[in-house]
């Protein structure tokens, strides 16, 4: 235990701001508040960072209290080597949300700044969550104020069409979910021989005890792994992305394509908890992976607009996540939770980019948008510098990742490991067509010679996010040590089953 309850404080932090928002005189001065806010959010991680012990496999910063007694349900939160990381990485790209709505919110902005701070608490409280119904609490409502961004400013004629979509998609994706949970809280008080609510446990620490049935393991993983994989999103439950990235924000697509929620649910709890059925249908992780890498690079490729690319991009780097997952060993998980970071400054900086592209050009399609190198040149350098993050160039932080999940692949699933070197080589295929003709071919709209490159708030958050990119491409160990004890013991419930 900690002597302040820093996580909780975290937590408090951002609804406290968006209520200071609807205090404040000026509407204008609501941006102000959230990007102070989340300035200070960033400070108070650093010092949870800088009191971490990443030798330890364990919980840190661990704080309980009794929420449903009845029901033996906890306010628990606290990190591991696994989550701790998330915290700095989404509060930054939420940050980088923030500066580039800065002066293309005109309609309503307190509410919007608010819902981004509410947004922001809610994501935080997903990786620091130790209670599965607190977890399932910050999930599901951290829908409502996804909804009203998309719907309220989004550029596209269906936005309100998207954002049902989006919303009615995660709601059925829920159901799910909530059952896996209480299978399992139902499953704690058959084997302490205890009647219901008294024998109930929804804390992380203690399902991770139990021994399931084979059925009811093969229920609780299905169950669970149906709800994340909708949210990753995986193949066939992606439909949802390219809509979204089409009608919405660029800012918000920012933060979905960024935030892989559902992927870090996989290696959180999916396997955990059903150890032995996801060493028994790793071959089915693995399948939906090689699909959705195949499945998002082709259809990359036939896109002409910017943000439908990157949203099929994003398709077939979370299948790669997926494959890396399906090894169940330590260099495919550390892999993995390293790409998963990696999208909150490479798939969140391309499109903050290309956001900053369609506020100055008013169209992302590529045919609108040829020469846009020579009035952007810095806006198309730090493109092409996330674009080869994304390929997993070396000297960016996408190589390490990338090479570490393929090793594992190449060991565990030599197939699927070949098939997802063919996926890479058409996504550089793809970004580098698309890219070439947006940047470098002919002007198709005169406003393009008059636009301005990237200002200086731009240049901050980008330039932020670009150091991060090089210094972990150079220096990926920092990350695989960190996340080192917490994925050696992830790895001992797959070995203690």
């Amino acid at each position: 235990m900690t002597e302040l309850p820093l996580l909780s404080l975290l937590l408090l932090s951002m609804p406290v701001a968006a209520i200071l928002i609807w205090l404040a005189p000026d509407p204008r001065q609501a941006r102000w508040i959230a990007l102070g806010t989340t300035v200070m959010d960033l400070a108070l991680v650093l010092v949870l960072l800088a009191g971490f012990d990443s030798a330890s496999p364990d919980y840190q910063f661990v704080e309980q209290a009794q929420w449903i007694p009845s029901l033996n349900v906890q306010y628990l939160v606290g990190v591991d080597g696994i989550s701790m990381l998330f915290l700095p990485f989404t509060i930054l790209l939420f940050m980088g949300v923030i500066l580039a709505s800065w002066n293309s919110i005109h309609n309503m902005p307190r509410l919007y700044f608010a819902l981004l701070l509410l947004l922001e608490s809610l994501t935080l409280g997903i990786f620091v969550s130790m209670d599965v119904v607190l977890f399932f609490l910050f999930w599901e409502l951290s829908l409502a104020p996804l909804y009203f961004l998309v719907s309220l400013w989004g550029v596209g004629p269906n936005r309100r069409y998207a954002a049902v979509k989006y919303t009615l998609l995660m709601l059925a994706a829920g159901v799910p979910l909530l059952f896996g949970f209480l299978l399992l809280g139902f499953a704690h008080a058959d084997s302490v021989s205890m009647a219901v609510p008294q024998g109930l446990a929804f804390d992380y620490p203690t399902l991770l005890t139990l021994h399931l049935p084979h059925g009811l393991e093969m229920t609780v993983f299905f169950l669970l792994l149906t709800g994340f994989l909708v949210k990753t999103p995986a193949f066939p439950f992606h439909t949802w992305l390219p809509v979204v990235s089409m009608e919405g924000p660029a800012a918000v697509a920012a933060l979905m394509t960024g935030l892989k929620l559902g992927a870090y649910g996989i290696i959180r709890f999916v396997v955990p908890l059903a150890p032995n059925l996801s060493q028994e249908f790793h071959w089915l992780l693995a399948g939906l992976g090689v699909v959705g890498i195949l499945y998002g690079a082709v259809l990359a490729i036939a896109q002409t607009n910017l943000r439908q690319m990157l949203a099929y991009s994003s398709i077939s780097h979370v299948g790669l996540v997926l494959l890396a997952i399906a090894s169940l060993n330590q260099t495919g998980v550390q892999g993995a939770i390293f790409q998963l970071l990696n999208f909150t400054l490479v798939a969140g900086g391309l499109f903050l980019l290309t956001g900053f592209l369609h506020q100055r050009t008013g169209s992302t399609d590529v045919i609108s948008l040829g020469g846009a190198a020579r009035s952007m040149p810095l806006l198309a350098s730090f493109y092409l510098l996330f674009g080869f993050a994304a390929m997993g160039a070396p000297g960016t932080n996408g190589f390490p990742a990338e090479f570490l999940m393929l090793i594992s692949a190449l060991e565990t699933h030599t197939g699927a490991g070949l098939a997802a070197l063919a996926g890479m080589v058409i996504g550089a295929g793809y970004f580098l067509s698309i890219y070439r003709r947006t940047f470098f071919g002919p002007v198709g709209n005169q406003v393009i010679l008059k636009a301005l490159d990237l200002r200086p708030r731009e240049l901050l958050i980008i330039g932020i996010f670009s150091v991060l990119v090089i210094f972990n491409g150079f220096y990926p160990q920092g990350i695989l040590d960190f996340t080192q004890a917490a994925t050696e013991r992830w790895l001992g419930f797959l070995q203690t089953n």
